[in-house]
């Protein structure tokens, strides 16, 4: 991912003191004045930034604005629950900025990282054609999941091994825009997830996106996936792995695979 999406999902950049993390889900333990519809003890998973006064997700307490907060479904266990809110709230909210319906062909890259196979997901939802670049060890689970076509993102000349004329394409992987926009229909679409959208060009209409808390859209995930119809797969650690895994992410070698911090 690129370097200011990766500062807004972990909260990198808050003044310390101050936790990071900006995604979560636990037990509500207080509600202030006025709110409404969460009472002590539910359970509830959020997405939260910027973060409020410093309090992120990678403590034992955090807080959180209850407007960014969903009820988390009775068949979704807590570390589902935490694995979902910026991935799942960012491919939505792509999606439903480019706004394909059934028939229509997407191209995403990097579809084996976690907003990936969520976006393969809700994308072959909708009806539409999914080709995912990724890599070759993803190709089964991809498909399995959706997606029509998945190419290996390890070869340089993976374009050409793909039809063009997409409608539009979702980049998740950094450096991949350039390669993607040829393969876009005149008048088609380009998202990007890395803060690297190329200057439009034959119409296409190109913009960088970054996600957004959203408490419907995120209660919608949930059931998904409480439902089975939304497939996550988290790896869980302890939270004092924090700093082992915040230097893992950074840096890049998190291998796609959504990271959990949990309480023991």
């Amino acid at each position: 991912m690129g370097r200011t999406t990766e500062r807004r999902w972990l909260g990198r950049g808050a003044a310390p003191p101050a936790a990071l993390g900006v995604e979560g889900a636990g037990k509500v333990l207080a509600v202030g004045a006025g709110v409404t519809g969460f009472a002590v003890g539910d359970r509830v998973l959020a997405h939260e930034a910027p973060l409020p006064g410093g309090s992120g997700f990678w403590a034992e307490r955090v807080l959180v604005n209850a407007d960014h907060a969903a009820a988390c479904p009775p068949g979704l266990d807590a570390v589902h629950a935490a694995a979902l809110p910026v991935n799942g709230l960012t491919a939505l909210q792509a999606l439903e900025k480019l706004g394909l319906g059934r028939g229509q062909r997407l191209l995403i890259t990097n579809g084996g990282g976690a907003t990936g196979a969520l976006s393969v997901q809700l994308a072959a939802a909708r009806g539409i054609e999914v080709t995912a670049t990724a890599s070759a060890a993803a190709a089964e689970r991809l498909l399995g999941l959706g997606a029509t076509e998945v190419v290996d993102h390890h070869d340089a000349n993976w374009p050409a091994q793909v039809r063009g004329g997409f409608d539009a394409a979702l980049i998740i992987a950094t450096g991949a825009a350039g390669a993607a926009l040829p393969l876009v229909r005149d008048g088609g679409r380009l998202c990007s997830l890395t803060s690297d959208a190329p200057a439009e060009e034959r119409g296409i209409t190109s913009w960088d996106l970054y996600v957004e808390p959203n408490a419907t859209q995120l209660l919608r995930l949930a059931e998904q996936a409480a439902a089975g119809t939304l497939k996550l797969a988290p790896g869980p650690l302890p939270l004092s792995e924090g700093p082992a895994v915040f230097a893992r992410v950074v840096t890049g070698r998190a291998g796609g695979k959504k990271i959990v911090l949990t309480r023991a």
